[in-house]
């Protein structure tokens, strides 16, 4: 306890560079575990948007691309299943449900997804969370919308509303929109901190009644639209889906079905495991995150050596200081331990506040992240690969404080009482 307390008086008489020695840990050991957190935090947001899904089916193309155009409605489709091929697989005796995927249109930026009720009855997410209305009900007849949360909330839009959907993936309005065909909000989701709250819901046949008088991504001329009140859904023949999630009846039955998919003779198709999507995602992903832990690693590095250029440094300003102890009979091991204990107390100090960093930039970044990238980043306690991080970065702290010391424990008692000329 003496030596911590001298440690701690020692460091007080040399505020300024103590401080800037603590910023600059702090910052280094925030970046680099933040990079650990900000990663668990990412894959635990991606893992829990989708739930009790075996399969995904859409056209052939990368099974990447389907995932995330789908669940995380990123990216665009490029081609779409048949409707007839759709209620063939959805007919299979191995499959449990389907949700059909309807997608290419959007509202002020935000991704208009067209399916049918099947999505509010077997849609999970975190495991087995089922999605909620916070106000109306399940958009049902042509021009019903349903919107997520973060879409109701930020445009301020209320049951009632009548809203116009704009043709394409923009966030302008008013060269492509559907104005003709307005719909009415029935809806409001509650909260999921997944895609889906910034998404609006429609029915496929509100999708199918958009276009109904469009003519190869063409819009009609004015004047000629068929009439919003004229289309009933008897009229209305679906086409085609962009994708649909499907659930066996038995899991065991999921890669024989996946076969058949692959092989399905009408149209060339295919059909991921959301889970194995994940997996090549994280690996695509895991070149990027190696090397921001290495740059993370260098900045901690760098911060140490900081700290090693500031005590190595303030010897020779102690000299005295030193000498006086060695006087007083405290014993070269001693004044060792003393640097040690200086270098150690700077980098906890500096990991405590580079973990409060972490945590307030999270609390802080967390809306911002959500709205631009949809990622949920969780305020949650450190993993263990997160404190084996700290206690590195402590040792290597008691570590590079043993060449000062070292230094000092060499040192004459004869060296602090003379005078350098």
């Amino acid at each position: 306890m003496l030596l911590l307390s001298l440690a701690y008086r020692s460091l007080k008489n040399r505020k300024l560079t103590s401080i800037v020695t603590l910023i600059s840990l702090a910052l280094s050991v925030s970046l680099w575990v933040g990079i650990e957190h900000i990663r668990g935090g990412a894959r635990e947001s991606f893992s829990n948007t989708i739930s009790q899904t075996d399969l995904i089916v859409g056209a052939r193309g990368g099974a990447l691309q389907l995932l995330l155009y789908t669940v995380f409605h990123i990216g665009s489709p490029t081609a779409n299943v048949t409707y007839e091929s759709y209620e063939k697989i959805k007919n299979h005796k191995a499959v449990a449900w389907t949700i059909p995927i309807s997608l290419g249109d959007s509202h002020r930026g935000y991704r208009v997804v067209g399916t049918n009720e099947d999505f509010y009855r077997h849609y999970r997410f975190r495991q087995d969370r089922q999605i909620e209305f916070a106000q109306g009900k399940a958009a049902s007849e042509i021009f019903d919308v349903v919107l997520g949360s973060e879409v109701a909330e930020r445009l301020g839009y209320q049951l009632g509303r009548r809203i116009v959907v704009t043709h394409g993936i923009t966030g302008a309005t008013g060269i492509m929109d559907h104005d003709d065909k307005p719909f009415t909000v029935v809806g409001i989701l509650k909260p999921t901190r997944t895609p889906i709250d910034r998404s609006l819901y429609v029915t496929l046949e509100g999708i199918e009644a958009m276009h109904i008088d469009w003519k190869q991504g063409a819009p009609p001329i004015k004047g000629q639209e068929t009439p919003a009140e004229k289309i009933t859904k008897e009229n209305i023949k679906i086409e085609s889906i962009t994708a649909f999630f499907l659930r066996t009846k038995m899991r065991v039955q999921t890669l024989a079905l996946q076969r058949e998919v692959v092989n399905f003779p009408e149209e060339p198709l295919m059909a991921v495991v959301p889970g194995v999507a994940l997996s090549e995602l994280w690996s695509t992903l895991g070149v990027v995150e190696e090397v921001l832990k290495v740059v993370a690693l260098f900045v901690v590095l760098v911060g140490l050596l900081g700290m090693l250029m500031a005590l190595y440094t303030s010897l020779n300003e102690r000299r005295r200081e030193i000498a006086i102890l060695r006087a007083l009979g405290v014993g070269p091991w001693k004044v060792t331990g003393l640097l040690v204990m200086e270098s150690g107390l700077l980098t906890f100090i500096g990991a405590l506040l580079g973990v409060g960093v972490v945590y307030s930039s999270v609390l802080l970044l967390q809306p911002v992240i959500e709205q631009f990238y949809g990622l949920h980043i969780p305020l949650k306690p450190f993993t263990a690969t997160e404190y084996r991080y700290l206690l590195a970065v402590i040792c290597a702290g008691l570590i590079v404080g043993l060449i000062p010391a070292w230094k000092a424990y060499r040192n004459a008692l004869s060296d602090g009482l003379s005078v350098r000329l």
